[in-house]
């Protein structure tokens, strides 16, 4: 069965996602970066985490065997969205040097990374980093959603303590200790 290419789009982006710009060297040693949304932590023993570009961008390139940083966008940084993904503005992002490649300043947060793996990922290269340097900010991300940015809404007013699955008011108290089951006589 062949799937059609506008409904996997479509499918896919009924997840709502962050948006980073994933940032490295080019060949020449200049920053370079390219707007990705696929993002992922991966593991936290160790620090893993994987972005997913498509083998179309010339950032695949620039970051074979080479540190990277992801950039968590803030809500307030959609011309540095659109400026990576290929529609440059008319003010360029600030670069500032990060602790293993470049970084862009006033992120949400800022993640350098080592190389650890690249897989194949069909028409995609996955690229996993080793976590060598966090830095994090109070701003709100910048989202993705049904083929648009978006920016988070009000916090509502439900708590996690309005779900069951609450590990302190849930269907069980975080105290709650279980013994096993014991076969039924025969």
């Amino acid at each position: 069965m062949t799937l059609d290419q506008r409904a996997i789009r479509d499918a896919f982006g009924r997840f709502a996602t962050g948006v980073t710009v994933v940032t490295c060297r080019n060949d020449q040693g200049e920053p370079h970066g390219a707007t990705v949304n696929a993002f992922t932590a991966v593991s936290l023993e160790p620090a893993l985490c994987q972005v997913t570009l498509t083998r179309r961008s010339k950032a695949c390139r620039y970051l074979d065997g080479a540190p990277f940083a992801v950039n968590v966008l803030a809500a307030d940084q959609l011309d540095t969205a659109w400026h990576f993904a290929g529609r440059p503005q008319d003010r360029a992002p600030a670069w500032a040097e990060g602790v293993v490649a470049p970084v862009l300043t006033g992120t949400a947060a800022t993640i350098s990374c080592r190389p650890w793996r690249t897989y194949d990922g069909g028409d995609h290269l996955i690229v996993i980093g080793e976590v060598a340097h966090l830095e994090t900010g109070d701003a709100d991300p910048l989202l993705f959603f049904a083929g648009g940015f978006r920016e988070l809404g009000p916090r509502g007013h439900a708590h996690w303590s309005a779900s069951v699955d609450c590990p302190d008011l849930g269907w069980f108290g975080s105290a709650a200790e279980f013994a096993p089951l014991t076969a039924a006589a025969s």
